[in-house]
């Protein structure tokens, strides 16, 4: 049996299956952006696919604590369209 890898929520702290987070990265030029694929080179945050962590992460500027950066609202819409 094949190992699911975990990884840990920044917004609600639930640990999940990879596959159902979303990955926020920010690389070595300070870019932000979502990686789809979860593989891309960079500072890595992991999201839930739900509605209530993208609000709570947005309202408490986790993803900005997390990665070091000023999170443009382009980044929470493109989230949202990933929310299952």
């Amino acid at each position: 049996m094949k190992k699911v890898p975990l990884r840990r929520c920044v917004a609600t702290g639930e640990q999940l299956p990879k596959k159902e987070l979303i990955r926020i990265v920010k690389n070595k030029e300070g870019d932000v952006f979502v990686d789809p694929t979860g593989k891309a080179n960079g500072r890595g945050a992991y999201l839930k696919r739900s509605q209530e962590a993208i609000d709570l992460a947005k309202k408490k500027g986790i993803l900005k604590r997390s990665l070091g950066v000023e999170i443009p609202d382009e980044i929470y819409d493109e989230l949202a369209k990933y929310v299952s």
